[in-house]
């Protein structure tokens, strides 16, 4: 049975132009800087990005993570929002990998106040650890993008703390789609940023970090520390270039097929989907059921549909490249057709 997917937009497959492209590719050693493909998706990253240099990481958690070693010390403490996905999602490796301490900002649908952010910068005490870098995600995992003004307002204090800030930026096309700005405009308001050639970009593999030049220097040596030095890796960058090349300015499909699922989704009785979390290809939902969320899932399996089951208590869906009107049309009618039994 060929299924249809809305587990999340990492289950994208790669574009026939990215399968001929990786088949193509002129490859080298990229550790010792020899693969042509590699280098040129780095530049181009960090061309449109706005940045002096990039890297290409295996994965997202790997990027943020690597981030995060090159930005702090032992010890440090690392500012971020309570909900993100470095706090919620990669597994502590925070404390694992680089050995720092996350102080978590109460947020309201991914935003952190401001002023809960300045009141947690440490000041030099001997009891105290030194604030390290201030995280932000953007587009966020929860489904909301970020304003600039808000963005900027975080960026203001970390200079003049004297603060790096790191932009979890997995989603960050997705985020300047809904923003209606360009992704550089975003990256503005940061040091660094990692963001996924993968999801909903449909690259089969990688993430790109990127930053000033002095930075990523550091970064590659701690890449190789960390076991992400990759040989002819060109046979993937080619994909990562397709899909900054073909498949950024597609992204508003994505959008609005989330959009028309949200609004369908509102109209069956029992589901109350999260309205104000609806910026990217994302719906949230709470969905009373009538017997047992292992058996929706179930049922919707049967159906040839694939979702995950909920996480505190919602439900999310996700459209991507893969997705078309038909796939959520049948989603619809599959869930109302369980609602109404």
């Amino acid at each position: 049975m060929q299924y249809l997917d809305f587990r999340s937009d990492t289950v994208t497959l790669p574009t026939d132009n990215m399968r001929k492209a990786m088949y193509g590719a002129v490859v080298g050693d990229d550790v010792y800087g020899d693969d042509p493909t590699v280098k040129l998706l780095e530049e181009k990253s960090a061309a449109i990005l706005g940045k002096e240099a990039a890297l290409f990481v295996p994965s997202g958690t790997f990027g943020n993570q690597l981030a995060v070693l090159t930005h702090t010390k032992r010890g440090d403490e690392v500012i971020l929002g309570d909900a993100c996905h470095i706090v919620m999602h990669e597994v502590g490796a925070a404390a694992l990998i680089s050995g720092v301490q996350l102080r978590q900002v109460p947020t309201i649908n991914g935003l952190m106040n401001a002023r809960d952010i300045e009141r947690m910068i440490r000041t030099k005490d001997i009891h105290y650890p030194d604030t390290g870098l201030i995280c932000i995600e953007n587009a966020h995992s929860n489904g909301t993008v970020i304003k600039l003004s808000d963005m900027k307002t975080v960026y203001e204090i970390a200079k003049h703390h004297h603060i790096p800030v790191h932009l979890d930026g997995a989603r960050i096309f997705n985020a300047s789609c809904a923003l209606g700005v360009d992704a550089a405009q975003i990256a503005a308001y940061s040091d660094s940023v990692m963001f996924c050639l993968s999801k909903g970009l449909c690259a089969p593999i990688g993430s790109m970090l990127v930053g000033d030049a002095a930075f990523i220097e550091r970064a590659r040596k701690n890449r190789k520390l960390l076991g992400g030095g990759m040989r002819q890796a060109g046979v993937i960058a080619a994909a990562g270039i397709v899909a900054l090349d073909e498949m950024v300015s597609r992204l508003s499909d994505d959008h609005e097929l989330a959009k028309m699922m949200a609004e369908a989704l509102s109209g069956i009785e029992g589901i109350i989907v999260m309205e104000d979390r609806t910026h990217i290809n994302m719906v949230f939902c709470k969905i009373k059921l009538k017997g047992s969320e292992e058996a929706f899932v179930e049922a919707l399996l049967s159906e040839g549909i694939k979702i995950n089951g909920s996480e505190d208590g919602e439900f999310r869906f996700v459209t991507n490249y893969w997705t078309n009107r038909s796939a959520v049309e049948k989603l619809i009618t599959v869930i109302r057709n369980i609602m109404e039994a």
